[in-house]
């Protein structure tokens, strides 16, 4: 029998469990983060800084994430995601303190301290490709995006308890969101030491052969891993700055806190709820159908965002996440193979997104929403390089 006639193993679903729902959870405290940031500084009366919160963020996370890279390297996975998790409890909690008392000093300390956290613990899907034999990494990474999507509609599913919870403390959902995520958080620091990390011995040879002692420069010297950098670090900058403003311009077309949470869970749909199709798919047909459909994608979404109705709001926030998910999967993929560019390179995808939070709250108030969604269009298109220049594994 052919190697290809053999059947393909099927993904150690007990032993990643842990992972899974500890990254579930932190994901719906990603989402209070990044999507409630800007509602809470408009709330606080700083309207022409809304970007701020996101903006910083993201530059933290892309200050951490090559730490986090480096100490995983190090230590093992799961000693970094474990200080990751714990990193982000506290820096929920100190937010929603400086959000429930109008300190924005304390407020936008605690928003640092969540991005290193997402700095480190973002990294987990590369904890999960490793697990795997290479051909099964995009299932095992689709995976992972299918499970977080429960902890994300955890999240934006529970926003009328959540609004019950803002009232009690005498506050808003927004504020009370940040100290749900706080909890998620902490119940992942403690899931995340029980999960054992698969040893390398029991692994198939071909998933151990990557070269995993290079240097961050002879990594990135390696043909693809720049153009790998070059997607991921587009679709990471162009997701998250879409998807911190579009809700601020759905607050402005008069949609109420049930409604915004609703578009909020049509794109996190779109982001993690067709990994298990997604995954596989840049499995079979490799990294290239990845690139080109995930820049498509990500272009209609921008293209369709100023269209006039809720409706296109909708379906536009929907094609974000799947744009996203689909450029997202295909390089953390190809970037399983050499984990000293990991760590830059999610701190460069974290620039991009620090960047476009900070430059889009500035275009949106000077030349309008349509302005910032053409120039989004056009910037998506860069994965179309990578998918040229990258070899098709």
């Amino acid at each position: 029998m052919s190697d290809a006639a053999l059947p393909r193993p099927a993904l150690n679903v007990g032993q990643l469990a842990p992972l899974y729902a500890a990254q579930a959870l932190a994901t719906g405290a990603t989402t209070v983060s990044t999507v409630l940031a800007s509602l809470i500084m408009s709330g606080l009366h700083f309207e022409t800084l809304v970007g701020l919160p996101s903006t910083l963020i993201s530059t933290s996370a892309a200050l951490s994430a090559g730490a986090f890279g480096a100490l995983m390297l190090r230590r093992g996975r799961r000693t970094g995601l474990s200080a990751a998790f714990t990193l982000g409890a506290l820096g929920a909690a100190v937010g929603f303190v400086g959000a429930r008392f109008a300190l924005l000093p304390v407020f936008l300390i605690g928003a640092c301290l969540m991005g290193a956290a997402q700095g480190g613990y973002q990294q987990a899907r590369y904890a999960a490709a490793e697990s795997v034999p290479d051909d099964r990494r995009g299932a095992a990474l689709g995976a992972l995006m299918l499970m977080s999507v429960l902890g994300s509609f955890l999240m934006t599913g529970a926003s009328r308890p959540i609004e019950t919870l803002g009232a009690a403390l005498g506050s808003t959902p927004e504020v009370a969101g940040w100290l749900v995520g706080g909890v998620l958080l902490g119940a992942s620091a403690l899931l995340i030491r029980l999960w054992r990390p698969a040893a390398p011995a029991a692994l198939p040879a071909q998933t151990t052969a990557a070269p995993t002692k290079l240097t961050v420069w002879e990594a990135f010297a390696i043909p693809g891993v720049r153009s790998t950098a070059l997607a991921l670090a587009t679709a990471q900058g162009l997701m998250v700055t879409l998807m911190s403003l579009t809700p601020l311009r759905a607050h402005h077309m008069g949609m109420d806190h049930g409604a915004v949470a609703a578009l909020i869970s049509g794109h996190i749909l779109g982001m993690f709820g067709f990994g298990w199709l997604t995954g596989p798919l840049i499995d079979r047909l490799g990294l290239r159908f990845g690139y080109v459909s995930g820049a498509l994608l990500l272009a209609a979404a921008a293209l369709s965002a100023p269209l006039s109705g809720a409706a296109w709001l909708a379906v536009s926030m929907f094609l974000l996440g799947l744009g996203w998910n689909l450029a997202f999967v295909a390089g953390s993929k190809s970037l399983t193979r050499f984990p000293a560019a990991q760590g830059v390179t999610d701190g460069l995808g974290y620039v991009a997104a620090g960047v476009g939070t900070a430059l889009g709250g500035v275009i949106i108030a000077r030349a309008g929403f349509p302005v910032l969604a053409g120039a989004c269009a056009v910037l998506a298109l860069l994965p179309l390089i990578s998918a040229w220049r990258v070899r098709n594994t």
